[in-house]
């Protein structure tokens, strides 16, 4: 994390930013009302409308591997081998055989947890929960987390859902919540990889989609951008270049990419930090160049700036007209976010790993951004999610999703976004590997800009176990 510039301490790429006559503006710039803030850039088209995963424990009983040659219950399956009496009609059905709350035999109960790993490059494992149940419905949840996961932290959350029925998502809220938001990012992906499940046993249950379970959909198609930054191993302008040209060339009209990774700590030398700030500068540049005016780009920073050098470098991004500027410093040190906010044209994004309302609040609350970026892995899941888009909402503040992500996940932030009034666009991890389309069924299809929201069941995506076969580990 970018540490606080002390008072009076001139920045380390003095040579590079002297030579900038707007930097001595930022003193007042900082202190600009929102009456008097500079106008916001908003380009065209961004309208709302293998490195092995290590075993931290053995597996409980109750948390089995998931065995590749299991091929998932439908509901048709689970109501056959229940019986007419557990028939699962739409939920406030007179009719419904499985009540939402209750401990009599034969209802919906979560049983056991399986976990299913897959290989996608040396850099990401994607990992999937499932979520069986005494009738044999099985709920589908993601918890990637780069290469790293840790079974305590599924372990814990599971507990939390352990013999209740899905319908039950509050109570598993209330009970595994105040532990998620304490326990770091394990606990809060694990936390959020099972309340997705929830969902899709939900929705398996009562043989609807998730959107249409809270509150139906605005959309059918979601307007989505590619995240190159993963597939750019040519660290260069040329290799940015070459991969935002291939995306849109995919369909893409917006690119996200994340030039500034692997930036030096501030308190480098300054030669050091204002190469890297170069570089960063010209691979942007080179976007721009490759895909010409009419894309969208966005950029992430990934926290490595501190206030002055976050002002400067988007500053000398201005000419490259950028749909928003991410993350230049941690989003839970607000004022230092809210002082760039104020000091730049760009718009501010911001919040892929903040958990919670209460993560989210005070960035909305001062209105220190201008699209919040909550991510269905971490930030608490789906219930949370929409939790988070509607404070959002009241302060006018846009929501796209964060989701360099599995097919399973863009499947839940799908049914996410299907029905936020203030959605604007949805990450989509472009060129890690070609099958990961094929990695559920139906088929994640990305065409013409945008991706379709599933319609099935749940999440409305299942494993399809015949890639699984080949990929997992």
């Amino acid at each position: 994390m970018a540490r606080a510039r002390q008072a009076g301490e001139r920045p380390a790429t003095t040579a590079l930013l002297e030579s900038r006559p707007e930097r001595g503006r930022f003193a007042e710039l900082q202190l600009v009302t929102a009456a008097a803030r500079p106008v916001r850039e908003r380009p065209a088209g961004n309208s709302p409308a293998h490195a092995e995963p290590r075993l931290l424990l053995p597996l409980p009983a109750s948390m089995k591997r998931a065995r590749a040659t299991t091929a998932p219950v439908t509901r048709r399956q689970a109501m056959a081998a229940a019986g007419a009496a557990a028939a699962l009609p739409v939920v406030g059905s007179p009719a419904l055989g499985i009540q939402p709350s209750g401990a009599a035999e034969g209802r919906l109960r979560i049983e056991e947890l399986e976990l299913t790993s897959v290989r996608v490059t040396e850099r990401t494992v994607w990992m999937f929960v499932h979520l069986k149940t005494n009738l044999g419905l099985v709920g589908l949840g993601e918890c990637s987390l780069g290469r790293r996961y840790e079974l305590p932290a599924l372990g814990r959350a599971f507990e939390a859902a352990r013999s209740r029925s899905p319908f039950d998502i509050e109570a598993y809220r209330a009970a595994g919540r105040e532990r998620a938001a304490a326990g770091g990012i394990f606990d809060a992906t694990a936390f959020s990889a099972i309340e997705q499940a929830l969902w899709d046993l939900v929705g398996k249950a009562v043989d609807a989609p998730v959107h249409r379970l809270t509150g139906g959909n605005l959309r059918d198609r979601l307007p989505a951008y590619a995240n190159i930054n993963r597939a750019t191993r040519e660290r260069t302008p040329d290799g940015f270049a070459a991969n935002a040209r291939a995306a849109v060339e995919d369909g893409f009209t917006a690119i996200k990419a994340a030039p500034f990774d692997g930036f030096p700590a501030l308190d480098a030398p300054g030669s050091e930090v204002a190469a890297a700030a170069d570089l960063g500068v010209a691979c942007v540049e080179a976007i721009r160049e490759a895909v010409g005016v009419e894309i969208d780009i966005l950029i992430d920073c990934h926290s490595f700036f501190d206030v002055d050098l976050a002002v400067d470098v988007a500053r000398r991004l201005e000419p490259q007209h950028l749909a928003w500027y991410e993350e230049p410093v941690a989003p839970t040190d607000v004022a230092a976010t809210k002082a760039i906010e104020r000091a730049i044209k760009q718009r501010m994004a911001g919040g892929e790993f903040l958990f919670g309302i209460e993560g989210f609040a005070p960035l909305c609350r001062e209105k220190a951004v201008d699209v919040i970026m909550p991510d269905v892995k971490h930030c608490g899941g789906l219930l949370e999610a929409r939790k988070i888009a509607a404070v959002a909402e009241l302060d006018g503040i846009a929501v796209s999703p964060h989701n360099p992500s599995g097919p399973v996940a863009t499947a839940a932030s799908a049914q996410l976004c299907a029905g936020l009034p203030n959605f604007e666009i949805l990450e989509m991890q472009w060129g890690e590997a070609a099958w990961r389309g094929d990695l559920v069924l139906p088929p994640e299809r990305f065409e013409n800009g945008s991706i379709e929201v599933p319609d099935g069941p749940g999440l409305g995506v299942e494993l399809n176990q015949a890639v699984l076969r080949e990929r997992r580990i």
